[in-house]
């Protein structure tokens, strides 16, 4: 169903959503999207009124966004994939520089462990999940009908539960693509993992960013398209 998101008296963005975490969906929205920052511990208040179907970020002040008109891309992807071309055009500034590390025999486990947990996919299928994991369990897990949903809910997750992401791993269902490693390196993760493929543009990202990019995560197999120094035999 369709969840609109405000930020102050401004429409940012309409997502068709499952709807639930509609709060975390709002934060993360606007942090991956390079709308908000929240850099200085400082989360603003968030309505949800369900009623309307309608969430609203509220700060303090009017921000940047609303004051300067920015210039928008549409990118492929389920949905309202949304990514702001400012981003994009200073996106090397945001390369991941720490040294994280996570073993093949880690990573197989944490596959094996994401495999049995219980989720929507299993008892609808055509949805998507996206995992936040330290390099031994499972710590958060949200799902949606769109994989930008999903990581965008996580990302508000982190947001309000202030949790450091420099040891942290995103697995996701989904493709990796352009839009997913983007959020990614906003949220910076250092380590991003997915049972299916990944695009080109994702993985050109991926490397100028230093992000290290593991795909097709399946049984006792995945393939390293960046960043492989994190991963130790």
């Amino acid at each position: 169903k369709p969840l609109s998101i405000y930020l102050n008296d401004t429409h940012i963005v309409t997502a068709m959503t499952i709807g639930d975490y509609p709060n975390y969906l709002a934060l993360g929205f606007l942090s991956n999207q390079n709308i908000l920052s929240f850099s200085d511990g400082d989360i603003p208040d968030v309505e949800y009124y369900d009623d309307i179907g309608t969430v609203v970020v509220r700060t303090k002040r009017k921000t940047n966004f609303e004051i300067q008109e920015k210039k928008k891309i549409k990118t492929s992807g389920c949905a309202n994939g949304t990514i702001f071309g400012n981003l994009l055009e200073n996106f090397e500034k945001y390369k991941i520089l720490n040294s994280s590390l996570i073993t093949k025999e880690q990573i197989f486990n944490l596959y094996k462990k994401i495999n049995l947990l219980p989720s929507l996919y299993l008892k609808s299928g055509a949805i998507h999940g996206c995992l936040l994991c330290d390099t031994e369990k499972p710590l958060a897990f949200f799902e949606d009908v769109g994989r930008h949903n999903a990581i965008d809910k996580l990302a508000g997750f982190m947001i309000k539960e202030k949790i450091l992401p420099h040891d942290k791993v995103l697995y996701t269902t989904g493709r990796l693509t352009s839009e997913m490693v983007i959020k990614a390196v906003m949220m910076k993760l250092p380590i991003i993992a997915s049972r299916s493929g990944y695009t080109a543009w994702g993985v050109e990202l991926a490397r100028k960013s230093n992000i290290t990019m593991i795909g097709r995560l399946r049984g006792r197999t995945f393939t390293i398209l960046s960043g492989k120094e994190r991963v130790k035999t």
